[in-house]
């Protein structure tokens, strides 16, 4: 590794670092304690690739603990101390104007594990044998707090090197760590996913002859690291990765289950394993949004079970939709993703995510706009960035003929809404409002008025407001034999 390379960073970007005041704060009260101390992992990485990090770990030559309180109490945060006495680790939050740093002390230490858990049994090391545990040599990186050495940087595995190689790689035999710790496998993923790195070859072999130590790592862990991978720049790299090693087959079978295509008479149907993964980039590019990116993944997750050929028209997928939303809980209660709002978000666009373009196709009706407002709420406008990503044809006179009748049916969805303003409706009339002017309990009655007015909005009968709702209220009251009370809403 060139000499360098290191002097460079020590003499510039680890410099203005370490004059931070709060790792001034750590380094002078570990040489008061007379305790070495370093900076090391993902921090003193993010350092060198320029990533914004708030996140220290501090490994100490005895008590990280101890290190811990006495830093708090310097900063005067003495009672936002959070002690793990079972990892012999101690954490701390230091303000920073509008930001917060999370700092972690930790006494250096050596690990090893049980095949049958991934909880390793923890004794006391030395900085060398922490370095060793760590999960890529990308994070293995230390840097000295230490007064004789202040500053120096400490990479026992060439580190530095990988990350200008952009290599992810395991400091020790990658066999032996996976099997030891196999979320590291998916860490592995994750990485090159975020930074756009290559998992050097032993390493990736080791991830695929290993992938079944998977299954001892819970669900949670697992989907939280599946999480960050699809909310990585382009998601596409993390998932390609998982399926080259077969990892996805394990943990998420419904996605791999997508892949393929099939011939019959020469007719054809792309491979929606890579169309998703297409489309997924393709929304990555432009949002942020972890639940979009989930219903673009989910979007045609129901097609291998309504897969037909039809001789006269080729393959079909009739169906997907609704089949692919009703597979959403499913998926969410097995991937221990939460059961809420997000779900139901996620369902929703699934089930919607054919309505645009079917709209496209057959001629935009002020109707079928309101119908699609009402469904979709606020989220029409996430539904149509999915819908527009949706297309990947390779056909460009194609392509171009959905972009215009999209941009038609964008500008009538804008149009409708200004006029109706039907996202997120609410009926003009509501429930307490029928039941008091007609003088019922809640009964079927009720609905069938509700259904009515919603009916006769949509279809533009009427318009959406109290007055004409409230006149087309009496009216279907009469015909299904109520009367209003005298002087009711008159």
């Amino acid at each position: 590794m060139p000499n360098f390379i290191i002097l460079f960073a020590k003499a510039d970007i680890v410099k203005d670092l370490l004059a931070h005041p709060v790792i001034s704060i750590i380094a002078e009260t570990a040489w008061e304690m007379e305790v070495p101390a370093f900076i090391v992992g993902g921090f003193v990485r993010d350092i060198f690739l320029q990533r914004p990090s708030m996140d220290i770990d501090v490994v100490v030559l005895g008590s990280g603990i101890d290190l811990a309180r006495r830093v708090a109490e310097r900063t005067g945060h003495g009672g936002e101390v959070t002690v793990y006495r079972t990892f012999g680790t101690a954490m701390i939050r230091y303000h920073d104007g509008d930001k917060i740093w999370i700092i972690e002390f930790v006494g250096a230490r050596k690990e090893s594990y049980d095949r049958r858990s991934r909880k390793p049994a923890v004794e006391t090391g030395s900085l060398a044998d922490d370095q060793k545990r760590r999960d890529f040599t990308i994070n293995a990186l230390g840097i000295s707090l230490q007064k004789k050495d202040f500053g120096t940087l400490i990479d026992p595995f060439n580190g530095l090197d990988d990350i200008n190689r952009k290599i992810i790689r395991t400091p020790l035999d990658p066999g032996v760590t996976f099997s030891d710790d196999p979320l590291r496998m998916m860490r592995a993923v994750r990485f090159a996913a975020q930074l756009d790195f290559h998992i050097d070859r032993d390493t990736l072999a080791a991830i695929h002859d290993n992938r079944e130590r998977i299954r001892i790592v819970s669900r949670e862990r697992i989907t939280d690291e599946f999480n960050k991978i699809i909310m990585a720049p382009r998601p596409s790299v993390g998932l390609l990765l998982l399926q080259k090693t077969q990892l996805l087959a394990i943990i998420f079978p419904q996605l791999v289950a997508l892949k393929g295509t099939q011939f019959i008479d020469g007719k054809g149907h792309k491979d929606n394993f890579y169309h998703t993964l297409e489309v997924l980039d393709k929304v990555a590019a432009q949002s942020d949004n972890l639940w979009l990116r989930w219903a673009t993944l989910l979007h045609d997750i129901g097609k291998p079970a309504v897969k037909k050929f039809d001789p006269a028209t080729g393959w079909t997928f009739h169906g997907h939709d609704h089949i692919g939303a009703k597979m959403v809980g499913q998926i969410f209660r097995m991937l221990k993703l939460p059961l809420n709002e997000k779900m139901q978000y996620v369902t929703k666009l699934v089930q919607l995510h054919l309505r645009p373009q079917m709209l496209s196709d057959e001629g935009v009706t002020d109707s079928a706009i309101r119908r699609l407002l009402f469904e979709a709420g606020d989220d029409i406008d996430d539904l149509m960035l999915l819908c527009r990503a949706d297309i990947t044809s390779k056909n460009k006179e194609k392509v171009k003929a959905y972009m215009k009748n999209f941009n038609l049916l964008s500008q009538k969805l804008v149009e409708v809404e200004a006029k109706d303003k039907l996202r997120n409706w609410q009926p003009p009339v509501n429930g307490q409002e029928i039941m008091e002017t007609f003088r019922i309990p809640p009964s079927k009655e009720v609905g069938i008025i509700k259904n009515a007015i919603r009916e006769a909005i949509l279809d533009g009968t009427i318009g959406n407001n109290h007055d004409e709702a409230f006149a087309l209220m009496i009216e279907i009251g009469k015909k299904i034999g109520l009367k209003p009370a005298k002087n009711a809403g008159f």
